[in-house]
């Protein structure tokens, strides 16, 4: 009678690499890319100005188009609000609105 077959037998074995910290991962993240300039005061902000009815609805469209829309209908939408989009305009988490991730 042989020696008992072990799975390693058959399959190579890969030893996973441990992680040095978590700033290397948070440094991947592509959250801190260039584009993604935008303060947590000013993301703030522009999450108000989604949660503000006055200005109408804002699933859809970008937040500028809703601006622009709001401006359109004289409802006089935030100014700030405005040159932060056009600051940040490359930036998702400020050119979409709160809800653009969910499906509605």
């Amino acid at each position: 009678m042989g020696r008992k077959r072990l799975i390693t037998d058959s399959f190579q074995v890969v030893k996973k690499r441990k992680r040095d910290s978590k700033e290397t991962k948070k440094a991947q993240s592509p959250l801190h890319g260039e584009y993604y300039t935008a303060h947590p005061d000013q993301l703030e902000t522009l999450k108000q100005f989604d949660l503000s009815w006055q200005y109408g609805p804002c699933t859809g469209i970008t937040r500028l188009q809703r601006w622009e829309r709001a401006e359109l209908l004289g409802l006089n939408p935030p100014a700030m609000v405005r040159e932060l989009l056009e600051k940040h305009n490359k930036d998702p988490l400020v050119t979409y609105s709160l809800w653009h991730g969910y499906c509605l």
